[in-house]
């Protein structure tokens, strides 16, 4: 049987937790840099056994919004088809696709 925890929603960040970021013509989720630096802040006082227990509802709420976050951009970097810009064409270089072959000789 599961125990329930207490956690703060990850709703309670969307509005002010949460940015895109464009990442390889691909818009990925990730926390704003004030919700980094809380996360942090509270992991580290959870690793020191400094956390309170609405600190620790807060840092179960943001460690789950981060899986939802891995999850998302996981599903979304899958289905998504990188096609090259004609810039990043036209820097791409050929790929060489020839083999060194060694033949040992009979003595």
């Amino acid at each position: 049987m599961m125990t329930p925890k207490l956690m703060i929603e990850p709703s309670y960040w969307l509005e002010t937790g949460i940015k895109l970021d464009k990442v390889n013509n691909l818009n990925l989720f990730k926390f704003t840099k004030e919700l980094q630096e809380r996360s942090d802040d509270l992991l580290e006082r959870s690793k020191s056994g400094l956390i309170t227990p609405e600190e620790k509802a807060e840092l179960d709420g943001i460690s789950e919004l981060a899986q939802i976050f891995t999850y998302a951009n996981s599903v979304l970097a899958a289905e998504s088809t990188w096609f090259p810009t004609p810039s990043e064409k036209s820097s791409v270089k050929e790929q060489n696709t020839s083999a060194n072959i060694v033949t040992p000789q009979n003595s």
